[in-house]
């Protein structure tokens, strides 16, 4: 254990060295300070953190890190040691964010503006960054969320204030809003509130973090099925928001509820005072498997088509015309009991864990793949590879279509397990073939986000 601690000691003060010169060579000076945020893999409970519910997530060593230096430039000059990403200088003053255009510098410029907003600074501090990263773009692994937390970090220290983690991530979770993605706060969450060695259950309202043990004699591997998801450039995360939100407005005026103030199925569950089994039920009971069209949603509702664009719809959903509510909200319940139940099986430490645990990443897929259909071709073939390779539970991680699997793989089958994905996913395809060092690796839960002071 020593020796890889020193391992890792040493590794992250060669990546700082780097990054320290490459700021160099860009800004001609050294930076004042460095930011680091991670980036997470959540294990269980997928696209229910917006809908109110509990996740299971923990924090990666692949992560989002700033060199940084303050100036009295009242600018804010942002360079990227990727070629690709190309440099962006605004006005301190002046910060504006592109929507349409979700360019790299944007999300980054979404954490500086949340925090700016939040501590009501009238005035922001220059600053010169320089930006690595280690988290594969649109993996599914929270490559923008960790840079918008990188950034509220950056812009938090920058300006010489301080803020709790929870804050922070609250904070942050708000203002990645700013690019048009209506998440629910569980990647900034994780990224905050991490600690190295333990998995996390993430709650919300209050936001609220509790340590989970994984369970011995099982290894986490996370593999990339090598198609790019950025969900703030396409319409598919958005839209699962609205038909929840939709669903969530349908079942409380069948239960005779206020149903214009709700937005969240699990806030619908507080207000009904009812268990995750009875919600499944008044699913069953009140949705149709068919379709829902805008009309009848509105004559249900009792509103205008001019309404539900403007009051339910978000901007990128305006074109919607067909809602799967009752698919949507049968995964949101299930998916929630799941994570509840693969708490509850982590705490008792049952024999038979590790089998248990798979088994609700298996079911998690299943709902993930054929009620949210939030899967793709390329994941699906990735699952069922990753299970005939020995993994006791394999399901996608992130938003979907694209991005990551995580399989839960017994310790002994780790060496064949590893093989097998190589030569039946990557090896036969050339461009994966290229990308597999960085798309297979065992990951274990790492810290939270950091500020290091230089010198």
């Amino acid at each position: 254990m020593k020796r890889l601690e020193r391992h890792c000691v040493l590794y992250i003060l060669c990546v700082l060295q780097k990054l320290k010169e490459a700021f160099r060579g860009k800004y001609g000076q050294m930076p004042q300070f460095f930011a680091c945020a991670p980036g997470r893999v959540n294990l269980i409970g997928e696209h229910i953190d917006y809908c109110g519910y509990a996740v299971l997530p923990m924090a990666i060593e692949q992560n989002i890190l700033a060199a940084v230096s303050v100036s009295d430039s009242k600018t804010i000059q942002l360079a990227n040691t990727e070629p690709k990403y190309k440099d962006f200088t605004v006005s301190a003053d002046g910060i504006f964010i592109d929507r349409e255009n979700p360019q790299w510098h944007y999300f980054f410029l979404c954490g500086v503006r949340g925090i700016q907003e939040h501590l009501s600074l009238s005035s922001l501090a220059g600053m010169c960054c320089m930006v690595d990263g280690t988290i594969p773009a649109s993996s599914g692994l929270s490559s923008s969320s960790a840079l918008v937390c990188c950034a509220g970090l950056v812009t938090m220290e920058a300006n010489q204030k301080h803020l709790s983690k929870v804050t922070l991530a609250e904070t942050c979770a708000k203002c990645e809003r700013y690019i048009g993605t209506e998440g629910g706060g569980m990647d900034q969450s994780i990224s905050f509130l991490a600690e190295e060695g333990t998995a996390k259950l993430i709650e919300f309202n209050p936001l609220r973090a509790t340590d989970v043990r994984l369970p011995d004699g099982a290894v986490f591997v996370i593999a990339n099925c090598c198609v790019e998801m950025n969900k703030a450039a396409s319409s598919h995360f958005n839209m699962r928001v609205v038909e929840c939100r939709i669903a969530t407005k349908m079942l409380a005026k069948a239960r005779g509820l206020d149903w214009s103030h709700l937005l969240k199925l699990g806030d619908l569950q507080k207000e009904l005072q009812v268990s995750l089994e009875q919600m499944l039920e008044l699913v069953e009971e009140v949705l149709h498997p068919e379709p829902y069209s805008r009309d009848e949603i509105c004559k249900t509702l009792g509103i205008s088509t001019e309404q539900l664009c403007e009051d339910i719809l978000s901007a990128n959903t305006q074109h919607a015309t067909d809602f799967k509510l009752y698919q949507r909200a049968r995964h949101v319940y299930s998916e929630a009991a799941h994570v509840l139940q693969f708490k509850a099986a982590c705490d008792s430490s049952p024999a038979n864990a590790v089998a248990q645990l798979g088994d609700l990443m298996n079911r998690s897929h299943a709902s993930c793949r054929d009620l949210y259909e939030c899967s793709c071709p390329e994941l699906d073939q990735l699952v069922d590879i990753c299970l005939q390779a020995g993994a006791v539970g394999s399901r996608l991680t992130g938003a979907g279509w694209g991005g990551c699997t995580v399989s839960m793989v017994p310790g002994e089958r780790l060496d064949s397990f590893l093989q097998t994905v190589r030569e039946h996913y990557y090896v036969p395809d050339a461009r994966r073939s290229a990308l597999e060092k960085q798309s297979l690796f065992v990951t274990r839960p790492g810290r939270g986000a950091a500020i290091f002071i230089e010198g």
